[in-house]
């Protein structure tokens, strides 16, 4: 069973700069059907790890898109395995 999707500001600590929790958001995956959730949920959870170990900042968010940008032409190829 995949993993649910993380709360978007779930790291310890103070809170987080808006911008990070607003790309955090975007991490969601419970909604997609459990073969995407796997692939998606692997970056979600890279996504949760360097928001609790890297402060914010300009650098956090930047890595943060692009890797959001990875997740989705990861979801993208497991759509085309599945479809194909």
């Amino acid at each position: 069973m995949p993993p649910t999707s993380p709360a978007p500001d779930t790291a310890p600590g103070p809170a987080r700069n808006p911008a990070t929790v607003h790309i955090l958001q975007f991490f969601q995956y419970g909604h997609l059907p459990p073969g995407l959730q796997a692939v998606s949920g692997q970056c979600a959870n890279l996504a949760q790890d360097m928001v609790r170990f890297l402060p914010d900042g300009p650098e956090l968010t930047a890595g943060l898109r692009k890797l959001l940008e990875a997740k989705d032409c990861f979801v993208r190829a497991a759509l085309a395995r599945r479809d194909g």
